[in-house]
């Protein structure tokens, strides 16, 4: 696949994220646990990249791991995101970029829920941009509105 598809320039990016959103998808950083933005965040809707706007996760595939960070069970699409080595701090680890911007995400672990496939996509709320049901049509997402449907209820 297609390494970096980044559009951006290093000092548009500074101009349009905050220092965090620039460390974490710029520079592999990782906000601190429990203290950001998603990890307990319970509204139904969709979590895009914050460099690009691609759609990455739904809430739907959102489930409280207990490690201080967003989790999800799995991506939107698999050509949403991708993954490489990551050896840094001692550690073998999968890290998890966003396809588009190739914005630094986190790292997926093989100790999800095992019912929905056994990963958790563990991710840092700064590389994320959540926008509300009720908000896909008129931000430009409304084909995403399908992934709410009750279809068991």
């Amino acid at each position: 696949m297609a390494e970096s598809k980044r559009k951006w320039t290093q000092e548009e990016l500074r101009k349009r994220l905050t220092p965090l959103q620039y460390a974490v998808t710029q520079e592999n950083a990782t906000e601190p646990p429990f203290r950001n933005e998603y990890w307990n965040h319970h509204e139904e809707g969709l979590y895009v990249d914050i460099v690009s706007g691609q759609p990455l996760f739904s809430s739907r595939d959102k489930f409280d791991s207990g490690c201080g960070w967003p989790s999800f069970t799995k991506p939107i699409s698999e050509d949403a995101v991708m993954e490489r080595l990551d050896t840094s701090h001692g550690m073998i680890r999968t890290e998890v970029r966003s396809r588009e911007a190739d914005a630094h995400l986190g790292h997926v672990f093989p100790d999800g829920p095992i019912d929905k496939g056994g990963l958790r996509y563990c991710i840092n709320s700064a590389a994320l941009r959540f926008i509300p049901k009720q908000d896909l049509e008129k931000e430009g997402y409304g084909e995403y509105l399908k992934l709410f449907e009750d279809d068991e209820d």
